[in-house]
């Protein structure tokens, strides 16, 4: 992808951050979202980035170790669920510490393969060409690990007529905390008064008494996963967005809606 371009796609979903700190200013609600740019995430990271007024990408954060979803995720087959995973490359010396920034595709023959497994089980999906088109422009334009995972989140976003501003870590703080600090630094950073969090591991960074003394309110991200139409047998929850994109397309924009 030319450099253009690349200004350009940044340009969609830059802060305007003047302008969220003019308004906090005024007393106004403002809140903010923050996720770890994953790999084509579930249907539930949508749903928080259309439900705040700022959403801002952790690519600055360290990487975790053992199993998540920062390089993979889950999605249907003809023979049940299973993983599409992301090969990495750690930094030479860096190994367990390095941040979402440093890691690098091992090698790009992973794309073929899961572009081929998608193509062939939800080959039949009702809206399968309009998605998987959208898929595959970004794996063949972006061949760093952070710019493909925000790049296809991007996307679909989009798609989703998400309107949230984004902003990435690496742009807004580069001396920041762990847990709590981290999101009172942020929303200093952004002018936001309000954290809207998720309801799973992101708990346990949550220090109420913290935020409540920097004067940010903390919410919780309420959200139920939806049933919709699949292939391949009984309904299966929490998969990759491209699920829930190839079986209900422009409908999916239901279910993110607060």
């Amino acid at each position: 992808m030319s450099e253009k371009k690349k200004k350009k796609n940044l340009g969609n979903y830059s802060i305007n951050l003047l302008r969220i700190m003019e308004t906090n200013k005024t007393n106004q609600p403002v809140i903010m979202a923050m996720h770890q740019p994953n790999y084509i995430p579930w249907l539930g990271y949508f749903h928080k980035m259309a439900n705040c007024d700022i959403f801002v990408y952790l690519d600055a954060v360290q990487f975790p170790r053992g199993r998540s979803f920062a390089a993979r995720n889950r999605i249907k087959t003809a023979n049940g669920v299973t993983y599409l995973t992301i090969p990495l490359q750690h930094p030479s010396g860096n190994e367990g510490k390095a941040t979402y920034l440093e890691m690098k595709f091992a090698d790009e023959k992973w794309k073929t393969k899961h572009l081929r497994t998608i193509q062939m089980n939800y080959k039949r999906a009702p809206y399968f060409q309009e998605i998987y088109s959208i898929y595959e422009q970004c794996l063949m334009n972006y061949h760093d690990f952070v710019e493909l995972n925000i790049g296809l989140i991007e996307a679909f976003g989009n798609y989703l007529g998400i309107t949230s501003q984004r902003k990435r870590l690496s742009q807004i703080l580069k001396n920041f905390g762990q847990k709590s600090q981290l999101i009172v630094d942020i929303c200093q950073a952004v002018g936001a008064n309000i954290y809207l969090s998720g309801t799973g591991g992101g708990r346990e960074y949550n220090d109420e008494n913290l935020l409540q003394a920097n004067g940010i309110e903390l919410r919780y991200d309420t959200f139920t996963h939806p049933t919709y139409p699949q292939l391949w047998g009984d309904f299966e929850p929490n998969l990759s967005i491209l699920d829930v994109l190839f079986n209900c397309g422009p409908r999916t924009r239901e279910f993110i809606k607060h």
